[in-house]
């Protein structure tokens, strides 16, 4: 069976038969990939009353530990979001009494965005059924699939460069 990612290959081999097209199918394939799974992803979150980037800076804060809190530079750094995002993001999760920003009492140069009661409530409950439901997005593939895909993708990530190292 054909994805729709094979008819666009199939295309450009046809118009293009000179360039060897394969990058473009696994390239393609994973962002169309990710939308589907975004999609998937922001369908639970509004169940939740949560924007799927909501969950992403109240997520990285629960995962932090306790006390929950991490300054707006380690939260841009976790979430791979720029700084003026980020510091809309926190105005925003503020605002809906989620997180507070607060100056750092070890450092009063800096602040500390922290979860609320109510933000550590509400992510607790949500990453319950957000595991779920990522659960249900891959069931088409067996553990041995997923776990090849976890090496490969890693593999893949790490030639990028993509790690939390400083």
């Amino acid at each position: 069976m054909n994805d729709a990612v094979d008819v666009f290959l199939d295309q450009w081999g046809r118009e293009r038969p000179d360039l060897d097209v394969s990058p473009m199918g696994l390239i393609g394939r994973v962002q169309r990939l990710n939308r589907l799974l975004v999609r998937g992803l922001e369908e639970y979150f509004v169940t939740q009353g949560l924007e799927l980037w909501e969950f992403d800076v109240l997520g990285t804060l629960r995962r932090s530990g306790a006390p929950y809190a991490l300054t707006p530079k380690e939260l841009v750094r976790m979430t791979m979001v720029g700084s003026a995002a980020m510091t809309n993001r926190v105005d925003r999760l503020v605002k809906r009494g989620l997180v507070s920003r607060e100056v750092d009492p070890e450092n009063r140069r800096r602040t500390v965005v922290s979860l609320t009661p109510e933000g550590l409530e509400l992510v607790d409950v949500a990453v319950k059924g957000h595991v779920a439901n990522e659960e249900r997005l891959l069931e088409g593939l067996d553990g041995g699939e997923r776990a090849r895909m976890v090496e490969l993708l890693r593999t893949l990530l790490l030639s990028l460069d993509d790690t939390l190292e400083e």
